[in-house]
């Protein structure tokens, strides 16, 4: 997260370069600013993402579904899964979902969209309308305001509203969460997760 706060600003400073507006560029700074804030109401989803992770704890395949920039956020998600419980995860862009994915969708296979309300949301909701007729158990992360999805997907996390290009910073709260109450659900160290190198020190 700090890595996309970081990034953020250098795509700002090179917008300024060339063609973003002073006003433009101002509302993007106050929108970092309020990240902090925003990132601590995510922490709050900890007791709502445990319980989710209870349930869904001893499953041993996850699908990971994303577009635009949650589609990162969608393999992070995955990746953390895999890192920490060991459990098979596979990110993917909701957007491609039919061609492939799809076909692993069943009763057994629970599918984490991560769908904060933005340009592409009506999008990834019929996405979501589709893992669903097929009997697939749905984790949703939402936004506060959201009303719709909660009716059909089988779990809700909410995360506070953000600019969509911020989104990640927010949304890689709940998913990091998930991956590590499943992880001591399921009985792992996750301070020591095997055959995990976090610096890379051979080729």
């Amino acid at each position: 997260t700090s890595q996309c706060m970081v990034l953020s600003l250098l795509a700002l400073y090179f917008g300024r370069l060339r063609h973003l507006s002073f006003e433009a560029g101002s509302q993007i700074i106050e929108s970092l600013r309020a990240l902090p804030q925003k990132v601590s109401q995510a922490l709050e989803t900890s007791n709502d993402v445990r319980r989710i992770a209870a349930k869904y704890a001893h499953t041993n395949n996850f699908l990971y579904l994303g577009r635009q920039y949650n589609f990162p956020s969608a393999l992070e998600g995955a990746l953390k899964l895999k890192e920490i419980s060991y459990v098979h995860a596979e990110g993917y862009p909701a957007a491609e979902m039919k061609h492939g994915p799809i076909a692993l969708v069943d009763a057994h296979t629970p599918s984490v969209f991560i769908m904060p309300h933005g340009n592409v949301y009506d999008k990834v909701m019929a996405n979501l309308e589709e893992v669903k007729a097929r009997g697939g158990p749905v984790i949703a992360i939402i936004t506060e305001e959201d009303t719709r999805v909660e009716k059909l997907a089988d779990d809700v996390i909410r995360i506070p509203m953000t600019e969509d290009f911020l989104q990640p910073i927010v949304t890689a709260i709940p998913l990091q969460l998930l991956a590590y109450h499943v992880a001591v659900f399921r009985g792992c160290d996750v301070d020591k997760p095997r055959n995990l190198a976090k610096s890379v020190t051979v080729e």
